[in-house]
């Protein structure tokens, strides 16, 4: 089964047409045969042309989306978003205030991994590596073990679950050696587009949340 939206609603795109009303990739990304790199810089004009106040009214909701998913799971591991991202901030306030436990990931450039901590209290969080807020200093160990949801980061993504990062891979790894953990990404709308190219080791997502709605992710796409 294809990816689907509940509550289907039509989103701005700021000048590009949507991904569900054309064949090829949108304007602003080269039809033939683009780069993931391309990509990834079309997208995150995209991103970037999202006024800021709209910006945050649109994380706030699709937060809120995301929380009544999330009800009753615990531990969840959530990303801790930097400008332009969906902004996480009120979905990892609202976990907390609900009882629930939250790990966050810090990232490891030496391995290229992602170390595990939980997050009791956000104001400990600093700006750090690739200015992604992190527990330093504050650090509650986890295991991978202990998380059964990730909500992850997204830069573009398609109605299959393929996903575009930002290119280091991070991700990939922690998802590749965790398979059993249920995958869920944020984003905007507007970074949609029909077809994420995907390599062998790019690992998919199986729900994805916009403003639009809830996407769950099913086969891959129709060969050429």
């Amino acid at each position: 089964m294809r990816c689907y939206f509940s509550g289907e609603e039509d989103s701005q795109h700021y000048g590009l047409p949507h991904p569900r009303d054309i064949e090829e990739y949108p304007t602003g990304i080269k039809p033939m045969h683009p780069s993931k790199q391309e990509l990834r810089q079309a997208l995150k004009n995209r991103r970037s042309a999202i006024p800021l106040s709209e910006r945050e009214d649109l994380s706030k909701g699709i937060c809120s989306s995301l929380l009544g998913m999330l009800n009753g799971c615990s531990p969840v591991m959530v990303y801790v978003s930097k400008p332009p991202e969906v902004n996480t901030d009120s979905l990892i306030s609202a976990l907390i205030a609900k009882g629930g436990r939250v790990i966050v990931p810090i990232i490891e450039r030496e391995t290229v991994s992602l170390r595990l901590s939980y997050l009791e209290d956000p104001s400990v969080l600093v700006e750090s590596t690739f200015h992604v807020p992190e527990p330093i200093g504050s650090e509650i160990p986890a295991r991978p073990e202990e998380v059964t949801v990730a909500v992850i980061p997204v830069l573009g993504f398609d109605r299959y679950g393929n996903r575009l990062g930002y290119g280091a891979g991070y991700y990939d790894r922690f998802l590749e050696k965790n398979p059993n953990i249920t995958r869920i990404g944020l984003a905007f709308a507007c970074q949609e587009i029909p077809v994420i190219p995907c390599d062998a080791n790019d690992v998919k997502i199986d729900i994805i949340v916009t403003e639009n709605g809830v996407l769950r992710c099913g086969e891959d796409p129709p060969s050429a």
